[in-house]
């Protein structure tokens, strides 16, 4: 399990290519994007609606642009999105405490999405599910700033640049929230080093 807890965003900057069509980016984001909205959210349902709306917002408004400019404009609008949806359960969370009576669903455990494993052994498809499952609980935990430094370079792997214009700071900024959230992450999985 080493090698594959090692974050390394510098080899995902070089893999990325410009999409041929809009659908061609779309399909090819869709899984990555709903993944990280799952992930700030907590909920499977909130993720996809969230990432739905910013496909349609980007399809929308800005299917004029140049394709090189679609990721970090896709992800600003996932992560404006994302924003909103919390806003709106926490003021939801207020009301229902106000009026008394209710069930708050961000509690509820949903099954959590299970990483593709080809591998035959029984054992490693547990390890897989076990390491993504105490990742995705770990991620959840970081401060929000850090979660979308996190996400946003590592997970999609866009670039200093690219994650300061989406976050809307500086690229100082994105470089220290990565790293807090590197260092608490690497604290939270010790077990699976």
């Amino acid at each position: 399990m080493n090698g594959s807890l090692a974050l390394d965003s510098a080899s995902l900057d070089d893999v990325r290519e410009v999409p041929a069509s809009m659908d061609a980016f779309l399909a090819a984001i869709e899984r990555r994007a709903w993944r990280m909205a799952e992930i700030h959210l907590g909920n499977r349902e909130d993720g996809m609606d969230a990432v739905q709306d910013a496909m349609l917002r980007l399809v929308r408004h800005y299917a004029d642009k140049p394709p090189g400019e679609w990721t970090p404009l896709f992800w600003g609008i996932l992560r404006r999105r994302i924003v909103d949806l919390q806003r709106r359960r926490k003021v939801r969370s207020i009301i229902v405490g106000w009026i008394g009576g209710g069930r708050d669903d961000d509690g509820d455990e949903l099954p959590a999405w299970e990483p593709a494993d080809d591998s035959p052994d029984p054992s490693a498809r547990l390890q897989d599910s076990q390491a993504y499952g105490d990742i995705v609980v770990a991620v959840r935990k970081l401060p929000q700033r850090q979660r979308e430094a996190f996400t946003l370079r590592i997970m999609e792997g866009l670039d200093v640049a690219e994650t300061a214009a989406v976050m809307g700071c500086s690229d100082g900024s994105v470089k220290t929230h990565l790293s807090r959230a590197m260092h608490a992450l690497r604290d939270q999985l010790e077990a699976w080093r």
